[in-house]
């Protein structure tokens, strides 16, 4: 997989949920905090976004926005209009009304109760991707999919819409990273500089190699001074600080999705001994591999119930 589509497996766990809602001017929506990323897409009319603190996003259709660590905010047609209901299971989808229009579809992501990666932890707490940016056919094609099972429930469509939101968090972060500044920092930065991505690559597909600096700086070609340098300047870490962290994350998913035993796990990350493997692993996220694997932190806590029911949107 490329580092992209390889970060966000390490960190979701569950199935991906949502729905939709359509309401008629004037509206108002709260929506709670969420253990996970949270999305809505806008696909018809307009609404404004109210986040705790700062100031409203205004919303268009063919807009997608993102909360990356699931922040509470309210959404309303109108910054006149009062919030009357908070998402939850067993509201109307529909509301009618003589008033303007909107549609969205709304949901989560689940991630697991772990260190989030560098990548998200980065990320703005909404992040907004215009439809003038995200009408690359893929994206676009993907939400008029999406807006069709959803709207008509069909055979195949419960085990279709999970897959097809999981292409669009993909899709959606793919757009904003391309959208940044012509000359991106962070982890934009580290998406498009050959070399930087080169040793990303070479600690993903091989988290289990006794990598070294120079190691890595010969798979970028460039000098052991100009990675780091460049490294620590959009990852925000210098690489071998950045390979302890993906083993984790490694280690993590595989305790959470697999039944590899723990030497197996230790070996999958490049730790030599069960315990020593064991003492990183408690040091990065406060339990031991097996209480993680029980359950003490393999998944975030359940979602409030507006993000776990696909048909009460």
């Amino acid at each position: 997989m490329d580092v992209l589509s390889e970060t966000i497996t390490a960190i979701r766990t569950g199935a991906p949920t949502c729905g939709m809602f359509i309401r008629h001017a004037p509206w108002g929506r709260g929506y709670p905090l969420v253990p996970g990323t949270g999305f809505h897409v806008v696909l018809a009319g307009s609404c404004w976004l109210v986040p705790p603190a700062g100031a409203p996003i205004a919303l268009g259709t063919g807009d997608v926005i993102l909360m990356p660590r699931g922040s509470g905010h309210v959404l309303v047609d109108s910054l006149d209009s009062v919030v009357t209901e908070q998402a939850h299971i067993g509201e109307p989808r529909e509301i009618s009304g003589p008033g303007v229009r909107s549609e969205l579809m709304c949901g989560a992501y689940a991630l697991g109760r772990q260190r989030s990666h560098p990548l998200l932890a980065e990320l703005p707490e909404f992040v907004h991707i215009p439809a003038r940016q995200g009408a690359d056919p893929g994206l676009r094609g993907l939400l008029d999919i999406l807006a069709v099972e959803l709207a008509q429930s069909r055979a195949g469509t419960d085990a279709a819409v999970p897959a097809l939101l999981e292409t669009l968090l993909l899709f959606a972060l793919r757009a904003w990273f391309e959208n940044q500044a012509p000359t991106p920092t962070g982890w934009a930065g580290a998406l498009t500089d050959p070399g930087v991505l080169a040793a990303l690559r070479a600690m993903h597909d091989a988290p289990e190699r006794a990598w070294t600096v120079p190691d890595l700086s010969a798979v970028a070609g460039v000098s052991r001074a100009t990675l780091t340098r460049r490294f620590a300047a959009t990852v925000g870490a210098p690489p071998l600080s950045y390979l302890t962290r993906w083993r984790m994350l490694t280690a993590a998913r595989l305790l959470r999705d697999t039944d590899t035993p723990l030497a197996g796990v230790a070996g999958k990350v490049g730790y030599q001994s069960e315990f020593a493997f064991a003492k990183a692993f408690k040091r990065e996220y406060g339990l031991a591999p097996g209480q993680y694997r029980r359950g003490g932190g393999g998944a975030a806590p359940p979602a409030p119930p507006a993000a776990r029911r696909r048909e009460h949107h």
